[in-house]
């Protein structure tokens, strides 16, 4: 067969609802990582759904390991296995979704039963992110059977079952797991399309350290027509060592938080990249963030200092009084070059520097640190993978070298060591995390001849990609 047939073979389940019955059968099934007393539910979805689905596709029989904080949902790895001279290709994916939430949805929705209406496919994880991990391995199973079998590279997958709680587990099951791991490039769908025209391309992601920062000068508060001016006010001294960190534009005013320069090969991804274009987005404030970028280099290629949350006194009910003690909760979106190791102790250098010395810095409690990543974009997997997604789409992806959020790509790229490849198939306006969370068919359709039109193209020209990484390093 040929690489048109294998793409024929991948719209056509979509065409015959083959696909849409699939994708059911995983919606049906509540994996609420978010809620407790999940152990069982998380299980059977690797049990039930995955272990069937990925044996009927030649993989040997996967293995179900708990997750190493023993709190979490499971991991589950398996592999299809041809020959030790072929390339090695890891797809990941998470079956956990949030909570389902039923009585938010709109009448007539819900979360575990797929609703069609036009071009929206309504139900939990249906974006994020069962509807994306099982196109991918829909389109792997036509491009096995128009190869007759035979893919022509190996195949590891790791679907993990506790994303939704922020992956705890994850990092240390890579490290314990790397050899059972062990391949030559990531190709995993997740989060959205830069809008939901475009085909999409990310690297990697932006990092994310959320902070406190607290100041806390005396025990209750004090009348302020007796104390005002006499006492020193919390709120306005915390606010001024905010302001000595972010200006009133929002860029940020402390070096140790800025990004290097932005690389010309990054600057020149984002040329074509236009945001906020989507019909549900919000309009972008231009004169806001750092000066002399565009709004995609602003959230794609710089840093961004957020004060998340604020509080001093009782907003809900204020006293005339000068309160006692104030309170701001900061996060840090860096890419990569920022030294986030050392931010505690940089953001304390500052606010000493510049007259805060009362004021207390640290780790926001129980937020975990996520780093940046960034596969190069002159690695040579990205010039392929774009030409392919063009191929099959008739459409100019767009490339992003990393999302503006957040997503463990480090336990990929830096502990596992791979480049690392994500084509989502999901869009801005997908209403992830939230009631009537669904995902286009048309963006369906077209992502299961893009993902089948990858692992064709994969087998033609995955030695060679090996062989130029190799010359390279």
């Amino acid at each position: 067969m040929t690489r048109d047939a294998a793409i024929a073979r991948a719209t056509e389940a979509f065409d015959s609802g083959a696909f849409l019955a699939l994708l059911r059968e995983a919606v049906a099934m509540p994996t609420e990582s978010q809620a407790p007393d999940q152990e069982a539910a998380l299980r059977a979805y690797l049990d039930s759904f995955i272990a069937p689905l990925v044996s009927r596709l030649g993989f040997e029989t996967p293995k179900i390991f708990p997750n190493p904080d023993g709190v979490h949902g499971p991991f589950l790895i398996a592999e299809r296995h041809e020959g030790a001279d072929l390339p090695t290709v890891l797809i990941y994916g998470h079956g956990d979704t949030v909570r389902g939430y039923p009585e938010q949805w709109r009448e007539g929705l819900g979360p575990w039963e797929i609703v069609v209406e036009g071009d929206r496919w309504y139900g939990r994880g249906t974006a994020d992110n069962k509807g994306q991990h099982v196109l991918n391995l829909a389109a792997l199973e036509q491009v096995i059977a128009a190869r007759e079998g035979h893919l022509g590279f190996n195949v590891k997958l790791l679907i993990e079952m506790g994303e939704e709680s922020g992956s705890p587990g994850l990092r240390p099951f890579c490290r314990a797991q790397a050899e059972a791991l062990r391949s030559d490039v990531l190709i995993a769908s997740d989060g959205p399309r830069l809008n939901g025209e475009r085909p999409t391309l990310f690297l990697g992601s932006r990092g994310a350290y959320n902070f406190e920062l607290s100041l806390n000068l005396r025990e209750g508060p004090h009348h302020s027509g007796n104390w005002g001016g006499l006492l020193r006010n919390p709120g306005t001294v915390l606010a001024s060592a905010i302001a000595s960190m972010v200006d009133a534009r929002g860029s940020i005013l402390v070096d140790a938080l800025r990004p290097p320069p932005i690389p010309e090969g990054v600057r020149a991804a984002l040329a074509d990249i236009r945001v906020g274009e989507d019909p549900t987005a919000p309009k972008i404030d231009a004169d806001w963030g750092e000066p002399g970028l565009t709004p995609a280099e602003r959230v794609f290629a710089w840093n961004t200092l957020e004060v998340l949350a604020f509080k001093t006194g009782d907003p809900d009910g204020p006293l005339n009084a000068v309160p006692p003690h104030a309170k701001a909760t900061l996060q840090l979106r860096f890419v990569v070059g920022t030294d986030w190791q050392n931010l505690i102790q940089n953001v304390r250098a500052h606010l000493d520097a510049h007259g805060f010395p009362m004021i207390e810095v640290r780790p926001a409690r129980a937020a975990e640190v996520f780093q940046a990543t960034r596969l190069p974009v002159e690695d040579p997997w990205v010039e392929w993978a774009l030409e392919s997604i063009e191929a099959s789409s008739g459409k100019k992806p767009a490339l992003l070298p990393n999302l503006g959020g957040s997503l463990p790509n480090d336990a990929f790229s830096e502990i596992l060591g791979l480049p690392t490849l994500w084509v989502p198939h999901s869009y801005p306006a997908c209403r992830q995390h939230g009631p009537d969370e669904h995902m286009l068919a048309s963006g369906t359709r077209e992502g299961l001849a893009i993902m089948a039109g990858l692992f064709w193209d994969l087998a033609e020209a995955g030695p060679d990609i090996l062989r130029r990484r190799t010359a390279r390093a």
